[in-house]
C-alpha cells in the first residue's frame, strides 16, 4: 500500500495539482489586493466615498436594540443579524477578475502550443471504387483494379 501511495504521490498529475492549489493561492492574495488596494479605491472615490465592504443591512436588531451600526463587524459583535452586500460586491468584482486573468493565461498558452505534425498517410483511395486501402497496395482488394 505504501508503494501504491509513492507511486500516486510522485505521479507527475499529482505534482501538477499541488502546484497549481500552491499557486492559485497565492494568485487570490494578488487579486485580493489588487481589488481592494488597486481598484475599489478610485470607485469608492467616483462614488463619493462610497466603501462596498461596508455596506449593509440590518435584517434584526442587536441583543439591546441598536440598529445603527457603521461596520458588519460592529452589528456582529452587537448580535444584529445583517445581509452585507456590498461584500459580496466585493467578491463578485474580484471573482470577475481572477475568472479574466485566468482566460487570459489559458488563452496565451493555448496561443503557445503549436499544432502537432500530420501523421504520414498509410490509406489511399482507389481511383476505381473510392475504398481506403493501403499506401503500398498495388491492387485494390475491393474491385481488383492494378493502381
Amino acid at each position: 500500500m505504501l508503494k501504491d501511495f509513492k507511486e500516486f504521490a510522485i505521479k507527475g498529475n499529482a505534482v501538477d495539482l499541488a502546484v497549481g492549489v500552491i499557486i492559485g493561492a497565492a494568485f487570490g492574495g494578488i487579486v485580493t489586493s489588487l481589488v481592494k488596494d488597486i481598484l475599489m479605491p478610485p470607485v469608492s472615490l467616483l462614488t463619493g466615498g462610497l466603501d462596498f465592504t461596508n455596506k449593509f443591512v440590518v435584517l434584526k436588531a442587536g441583543a439591546n436594540g441598536l440598529t445603527g451600526f457603521a461596520t458588519p463587524a460592529q452589528a456582529a459583535a452587537a448580535g444584529a443579524v445583517t445581509w452585507n452586500y456590498g461584500n459580496f460586491v466585493t467578491l463578485l468584482i474580484n471573482f470577475i477578475i481572477v475568472a479574466v486573468c485566468i482566460f487570459l493565461v489559458v488563452r496565451a498558452m493555448n496561443n503557445l502550443k503549436r499544432p502537432a505534425p500530420d501523421a504520414p498517410a498509410t490509406a489511399k483511395d482507389c481511383p476505381a471504387c473510392t475504398m481506403s486501402i493501403p499506401i503500398k497496395a498495388v491492387r485494390c482488394p475491393h474491385c481488383t483494379t492494378e493502381l
